[in-house]
């Protein structure tokens, strides 16, 4: 079975994308390696899936750098804004996106529709509604001192993620 006939088949109504994005854009791994997902059922390929190695890792931490200044500027109010539309995403495409959890997890569907989709809407809108929630903390020093935390963007953040599920 190709991609879409895969993607007929689990009622998905958007193409599986097979590609890494980086800097806005899908692109193929700079080594063109790629990585058989596996459907955990029949152990059948869904998709061959494009596999980061070391220099699509640095031009992504490159875009992400670049990005920073712009993000770090933008109103925390406008952060969790686009935080709590990505929810609103997620919630409006739940039965597409708990479909394609169960065919690449294994998950019953019934898990992925009650719990999976569900929960990853709501930790959106957890950290979308906490964007613009400043708290800081004034820290006992010296006399004649003040000593105080600032919360703001930093840097950028990885994680190298392999799988843990299967």
């Amino acid at each position: 079975m190709n991609l879409a006939d895969i993607a007929q088949a689990a009622g998905l109504r958007t193409p599986i994308r097979h590609q890494l994005f980086i800097n806005g854009r899908f692109v193929d791994a700079q080594s063109g390696e790629t990585l058989a997902t596996l459907n955990p059922h029949d152990n059948s390929t869904i998709a061959e899936v494009a596999m980061a190695g070391a220099a699509d890792v640095e031009l992504a931490v490159q875009a992400a750098e670049a990005a920073l200044p712009k993000w770090s500027r933008l109103a925390a109010m406008e952060r969790g804004r686009m935080l709590l539309k990505l929810a609103d995403l997620i919630e409006s495409n739940a039965e597409e996106l708990a479909r394609l959890e169960s065919l690449d997890t294994g998950h019953p569907i019934r898990d992925s529709r009650m719990l999976d989709v569900p929960r990853t809407a709501v930790t959106y809108r957890y950290f979308g509604g906490m964007a613009d929630k400043f708290q800081g903390e004034q820290i006992p020093v010296e006399a004649g001192f003040l000593n105080y935390t600032l919360r703001e963007p930093v840097g950028v953040v990885g994680r190298w993620y392999r799988g843990i599920f299967r």
